[in-house]
């Protein structure tokens, strides 16, 4: 079961006395996040919003939506990062799943001892950070060397966001296989790709694992065909993402003049929410770049080649005649 840490949220604003507040997180949460705003409702008598829409981390913590409603705090929940502010305004919350990792780390643990993995790696998400210490001493007490990675920037030890690899990265070169914690084949596939090492997603609710490395070659040969589609593109829309911790308008302007250098007609788009419904719009757009978030092409079905800031420079190095790199094998996709 999933918790969120209350005391923190009460404790703040017993501190802070704002005169509102304003909870959002990501939509499995969203339950939750209601129940807290009606106990906050009843304890401190003050308006308790809760923004509906969704938070996919933080790189999108809703603060324009805060300060639209005036809210003095804006607590983000379940989105544990190294940090626990952003400015003046955001505090973040951390929820963790009390699942027990103990029977599927044992049962992996004993079950790939034939494929003689000596040094491993553990990585997970911030719902199961305070699970990683235990699942170290299982596989220790079995005989595997355990490493887990640094963490820099918004990354505690042992973390990974989607796009964010410092603590898996920089050891691969010395790590046998990764397993992730959680069930989460989004972080788990990228991981793979990054590190192209034997990764391993260990589910304790069914108390399973899973190799998920030809899930994540599917995603990596989809992003290659992507940038390749894209170079016949005659005009390329360069969209940039609206929210806040996506927006990276000189990152769009960069890759504007680079493309046009190579005979590219560039259209600027600005967008907050980038689907494929909302691309079918824009019907004289043969290709799409977007530097909002580097998991929306990978991740998501369009109907024209749309490429993370990434691809976008391993197209450009096509266009130059240049060999295409490994440009997902790199400690951080944006």
């Amino acid at each position: 079961m999933i918790h969120i840490d209350e005391e923190k949220i009460f404790s703040t604003i017993n501190e802070k006395k704002p005169r509102s507040v304003a909870l959002d997180g990501p939509d499995g949460l969203l339950k939750k996040i209601q129940n807290c705003a009606h106990k906050l409702t009843e304890k401190f008598s003050i308006p308790v919003y809760v923004i509906g829409d969704t938070s996919w981390g933080s790189c999108d913590l809703n603060i324009h939506a805060a300060e639209i409603l005036g809210v003095d705090i804006l607590f983000n929940i379940g989105h544990t990062i190294a940090m626990e502010k952003f400015g003046d305004k955001v505090i973040m919350i951390d929820a963790f799943d009390d699942i027990d990792f103990g029977p599927i780390a044992k049962k992996s643990a004993i079950e790939l001892k034939k494929r003689n993995f000596s040094k491993i790696s553990l990585v997970t998400n911030s719902q199961y950070l305070h699970s990683v210490q235990k699942v170290k001493e299982i596989f220790e007490t079995l005989g595997y060397e355990v490493v887990i990675g640094r963490g820099k920037g918004h990354l505690n030890d042992g973390q990974v966001f989607g796009c964010e690899f410092y603590p898996a990265f920089d050891n691969k070169d010395q790590i046998d296989a990764y397993f992730f914690l959680g069930q989460s084949m989004f972080h788990s596939a990228s991981l793979a790709i990054v590190t192209q090492k034997p990764t391993f997603m260990l589910d304790p609710y069914f108390n399973e694992y899973s190799e998920i490395n030809d899930v994540a070659q599917k995603l990596e040969r989809k992003a290659i065909l992507s940038v390749y589609k894209a170079q016949d593109a005659k005009t390329i829309g360069i969209i940039i993402g609206l929210k806040e911790g996506q927006f990276a308008n000189i990152k769009a302007l960069e890759l504007k003049k680079m493309l046009e250098k190579e005979g590219k007609k560039i259209l600027l788009i600005a967008m907050t929410e980038i689907t494929d419904e909302r691309l079918l719009s824009f019907q004289d757009i043969d290709a799409f770049i977007q530097v909002a978030c580097p998991r929306i092409g990978t991740d998501n079905h369009f109907h024209k080649p749309v490429l993370s800031a990434p691809q976008a420079i391993s197209l450009i190095k096509l266009l130059k005649g240049e060999p295409l790199d490994e440009f997902l094998q790199i400690k951080h996709w944006l």
